[in-house]
């Protein structure tokens, strides 16, 4: 829907993302590739097109040598963000380290064995699902076990959340991670709600 010069994205009747409020996406990305963007060659995973905003912010922060995967369930918000929404985040898609898994964010990390550097993942409002229960599977053990295995040593999961979460927490470090978490606003210092961000590290070895 558009409103005033703002575009918003709904999920059963309740707004879900808005242009104006993207900040927090931004910070996944830059938080998440502060490392990876120091390397030769780095490779990611978007977990979540969205609008768009997490993915530019990933390709600013990496190098030209960089590849990323978008895995988006939806193919409307795919075509989306190759027309209307495309504008917004400098379209990304168009970007040449830029390739689009269409389906389950779970299909591509299984297919992808210690493959990744960072994987994002935007999916849903983070580990409480939003939109779908079924959502929530992805952070659950197994789910973050997958992430696990498809991370390569020294890899970094960020998960961007709506809320604070203490038992996603506690699940990160059952997991192996090195749990770090962060609070950022929705416009950063131009205020908005505070949202949060796991940042979980794998070890080098």
């Amino acid at each position: 829907m558009q409103r005033s010069g703002e575009l918003v994205i709904f999920a059963n009747g309740k707004p879900l993302m808005s242009s104006r409020m993207h900040g927090s996406e931004e910070a996944l990305a830059t938080l998440a590739c502060a490392q990876a963007r120091l390397l030769d060659a780095p490779s990611v995973l978007v977990g979540g097109l969205g609008m768009g905003f997490t993915l530019r912010a990933t390709l600013d922060t990496l190098p030209p040598s960089a590849t990323v995967i978008v895995a988006e369930l939806l193919p409307a918000v795919v075509d989306w963000n190759r027309g209307v929404l495309g504008p917004l985040a400098g379209e990304p898609l168009r970007d040449r380290r830029v390739s689009v898994a269409l389906g389950d964010v779970s299909e591509t990390l299984r297919a992808h064995r210690h493959a990744f550097d960072v994987v994002l993942l935007d999916v849903d409002n983070g580990p409480a699902a939003f939109t779908s229960p079924a959502n929530g599977a992805l952070y659950g053990d197994r789910g973050l076990a997958l992430i696990h295995r498809a991370l390569k040593p020294g890899g970094v999961l960020a998960v961007w959340s709506a809320w604070e979460d203490r038992k996603f927490e506690q699940r990160l470090r059952y997991r192996q991670f090195r749990v770090k978490v962060e609070r950022v606003r929705a416009r950063l210092k131009r205020g908005g709600p505070r949202h949060t961000i796991f940042l979980g590290y794998t070890s080098a070895a």
